[in-house]
């Protein structure tokens, strides 16, 4: 038996050592000073290997086994990087054209089970009440803890108009929620806008997609179709994220061109880069530049930028560039702080990892990792403080990249509601709406009137602004 074992140790070692030259790892070490693969580690990964195929209670396909082990590497780095199969690699390419199937949640993992970072507005998890923070602890009758958030994405997934069951934990609630949604076609709107009254102007993002720079130059242009603007407000609140070079273009359509909007800091030289508004950092390929079909107007009008807990990645880029350029005031709460950079490494057989190779860091050299970017002015959801007090953020995440500028203090989190208060302001907020608290403290800063900042912050030291009383 001892034999046999052996023997297939050294098979497994020539198994796993030739599976990963053809992966390309080897093409990674030698970027790195050419750095001989660890034997060793190597060596006892083969042990394990071995031990299972002989020893498990049944048999395992190596497929599986190997799938599984570079599943698990990428999920032991941070809550970003993962291994994409053929399906996931062609749903992420899929959803960066703004449709995909499934329920419309933006999902990690955290203590073992699937937390929703955000819900994408519109989608039947939107509507159906899933919010930010929710812990997945079933999806119909499989529990989640411990299982790989590819396989729990498969599971949400399925054909439009079936039927599946989330069981929800949720902090504040003493039961698990169980909530029904209709899977569906997920088309997401990446640009809204409306004139929210004659001369101010309302732009939200909901996503940063593959054709999210030519829509918001549509819709500029349909808002300056009824007069100059004196006022824009650009809504990033609940936007996850998305495409880089969506965000370098947002920003590059009210900044001067090629003013620095974002920089990169990783290991390998292709990861040390700058992206300026200019057309090669914001187009792909040979297309027109579209921004020269905006007024020129736009490079002026009074800005603001709302943001929340729900602002991630590359909306953090875009709020951040135009506050560091004080091209736009920032209002809302503090954002997710996802500051790192993932690229996708394609693999042999439609296969794909998608990789934290860098750092992303604003003009004046902020790194957004684990913190997020601090409001000029901080507003919350309603008077009394913000509806959801259990936001999830990236530092809240198990194994986040740490920020490299740790010893800058993080911003104290704003007061929670009471009881009674959260009680009278559970209605959620429809943003854009005339209800919708933020926006009209945006509308107040655009017209110069003084901004109600949230309880316990320091009003005077913002001048226009006050307090609202306790």
């Amino acid at each position: 038996m001892s034999r046999s074992l052996k023997k297939l140790g050294l098979l497994s070692i020539g198994m796993v050592a030739g599976l990963l030259i053809s992966l390309g790892i080897t093409a990674v070490a030698q970027r790195e000073n050419r750095q001989p693969l660890p034997l060793d580690e190597l060596r006892q990964f083969s042990d394990v290997f071995g031990a299972i195929k002989a020893n498990y209670v049944e048999p395992v396909e190596d497929k599986r086994l190997i799938t599984e082990a570079i599943s698990g590497m990428l999920a032991g780095l941070d809550p970003h990087s993962a291994y994409l199969d053929a399906d996931a690699f062609k749903e992420l390419q899929v959803g960066t054209q703004g449709q995909f199937g499934g329920l419309g949640i933006e999902v990690g993992v955290e203590d073992g089970f699937v937390k929703v970072v955000s819900p994408i507005e519109d989608t039947p998890a939107a509507r159906a009440g899933v919010k930010a923070g929710d812990l997945i602890i079933k999806i119909d009758e499989k529990p989640t803890k411990g299982m790989a958030l590819g396989d729990a994405v498969k599971l949400m997934r399925g054909k439009p108009d079936t039927e599946i069951v989330l069981t929800i934990s949720r902090k504040g609630e003493a039961r698990p929620i169980i909530i029904k949604i209709v899977r569906a076609v997920i088309r997401v709107q990446s640009v809204k806008s409306k004139l929210i009254e004659p001369g101010f102007g309302y732009l939200r993002i909901t996503q940063f997609q593959e054709h999210t720079v030519e829509n918001l130059v549509k819709h500029v242009n349909r808002m300056y179709q009824d007069g100059a603007l004196k006022g824009l407000v650009l809504d990033l609140r609940n936007d996850p994220g998305g495409l880089l070079h969506g965000a370098v273009g947002v920003s590059a359509a009210f900044l001067p061109a090629r003013t620095l909007v974002t920089s990169t800091d990783g290991r390998t030289e292709d990861a040390k880069r700058q992206y300026l508004a200019s057309p090669q950092d914001y187009l792909r390929g040979t297309r027109e530049d579209v921004l020269l079909g905006l007024p020129d107007a736009i490079k002026n009008v009074p800005m603001v930028v709302l943001v929340n807990g729900g602002s991630a990645s590359a909306s953090e880029i875009v709020a951040g560039a135009l506050q560091d350029h004080k091209r736009a005031a920032v209002i809302g709460t503090q954002t997710f702080g996802k500051g790192s950079v993932q690229s996708i490494l394609p693999l042999t057989n439609n296969t794909a990892i998608k990789l934290t190779t860098a750092r992303y860091f604003t003009p004046n050299g902020r790194s957004i990792q684990a913190k997020g970017i601090t409001p000029d002015f901080l507003v919350e959801e309603t008077p009394n403080g913000d509806i959801n007090q259990f936001r999830v953020r990236e530092a809240d995440l198990s194994r986040h990249l740490s920020n490299p500028k740790d010893r800058e203090e993080t911003p104290s989190a704003p007061k929670p509601l009471t009881d009674a208060e959260a009680a009278k302001e559970r209605k959620p907020i429809v943003f854009g709406s005339g209800d919708d608290y933020q926006l009209q403290q945006a509308l107040n800063h655009l017209k110069g009137k003084p901004v109600m900042v949230a309880r316990g912050t320091d009003a005077a030291a913002k001048p226009g602004t006050t307090a609202p009383t306790k």
